[in-house]
């Protein structure tokens, strides 16, 4: 469960991390009136679940009260990735001496959490990481352990950050454990030229397993999900969004890993966890690859399926049904194996559809679709 970044800075002031004042609306009128209770100038900021809101537009600055109304009649009704803004949050500005990177993630891998941190903020971190590498530390967090100030210290030496972060990193350490969080992030957290630390930005995951636990933030922090995901879960579907080019299905969990990694493998980015599970009817395949062709991201569709409960002519029924409800537009590649895989692929071949075509081994399916998806 993500939070709204308004959300998130009220974790972290409640964990004394410190925020510049800042209230939310879904008025342009009333913005008016909070700017001019925040001293007229302020940052006007789309509130959606969703990096990239500055570049799409969703984040700016109003020089005064009439200002920070038209502003925020501009953002309120944007669409920013297939999210549509429903409110902003309204910021007191803040004069900024240095910007840093911190944040805490489930390594699921490693069995704990890691610790990511960077002396330059301000920007998406996979920029940072890719341009330079040595600029971004990762240290490993033993949950058992936690982040004592020790640890604390050793991650901001790691990072090049300052002494003052550390208690920073503490806190936002128990923002993590006390709020059943997957992921924590401040970017950026920044030094003032009067010398505060503070959360300008905060991105907060919450582990779905604890929503019970998690009940305050009520629909309108469980009811606004990625809007792919929300219409994968009315349909019943195990679906994730991910920052990729390749949709991908498959059956099993295991399977479905197996293929991001393979994908990956061959140079390019899942866009999706699809998993329609062992016992997947022609009708959730169908809705399965409505809900990824309906995603702006993808460019082509891989399908991997290994016939065990799900017998393969039932996905080529589901693949089948869905091309005749949906408008395909991308390149699919399917790679059947197992129970009835030799009918499932007869059904596929009778059907001849033009943008839908075979592979024999994962890995051939996976090179094959992420071609397709680089020269789309």
């Amino acid at each position: 469960m993500d939070l709204y970044e308004h959300q998130a800075r009220e974790l972290f002031e409640e964990h004394g991390i410190s925020v510049p004042r800042a209230e939310v609306t879904d008025s342009p009128k009333e913005a008016r009136e909070i700017a001019r209770r925040l001293g007229g100038r302020v940052v006007v900021k789309a509130q959606v679940k969703t990096g990239g809101r500055g570049k799409a537009g969703g984040v700016k600055f109003a020089a005064d009260p009439a200002a920070a109304e038209l502003t925020t009649r501009q953002i309120l009704g944007m669409d920013i990735k297939g999210h549509t803004v429903g409110k902003v949050m309204l910021a007191r500005p803040v004069d900024i001496e240095a910007e840093f990177y911190v944040s805490y993630v489930l390594d699921r891998a490693a069995g704990g959490f890691l610790a990511i941190a960077s002396a330059e903020g301000g920007t998406e971190i996979e920029e940072v990481a890719a341009a330079r590498p040595e600029a971004v530390a990762r240290i490993p967090v033993d949950p058992a352990r936690g982040v004592t100030s020790a640890k604390a210290a050793e991650i901001a030496a790691a990072a090049g950050l300052p002494p003052r972060t550390v208690d920073v990193l503490v806190r936002l350490w128990d923002v993590l454990v006390l709020e059943d969080a997957l992921l924590v992030e401040v970017n950026p957290l920044v030094r003032t030229r009067q010398g505060q630390i503070l959360a300008l930005d905060g991105k907060v995951t919450l582990d779905d397993n604890a929503r019970f636990r998690q009940a305050r933030w009520g629909a309108d922090g469980a009811g606004h999900h990625d809007p792919l995901e929300a219409a994968a879960a009315a349909k019943g579907l195990n679906y994730v969004k991910l920052d990729g080019e390749v949709g991908v299905i498959g059956n099993g969990a295991g399977l479905v890993m197996s293929t991001l990694d393979a994908v990956a493998g061959c140079g390019a980015r899942p866009a999706d966890f699809l998993d329609i599970g062992g016992g997947a009817s022609a009708r959730i395949m169908a809705d399965g690859l409505a809900v990824i062709l309906s995603d702006p991201d993808v460019r082509s569709v891989l399908v991997n399926v290994f016939g065990g409960i799900t017998a393969c002519d039932a996905v080529a029924d589901g693949i089948v049904q869905a091309l005749g409800t949906v408008r395909l537009t991308k390149p699919l590649v399917v790679r059947l194996d197992g129970n009835n895989a030799a009918r499932g692929r007869a059904i596929l071949d009778a059907r001849a559809h033009p943008l839908v075509e075979q592979a024999t081994t994962m890995d051939g399916a996976a090179r094959r679709a992420a071609e397709l998806a680089h020269s789309a």
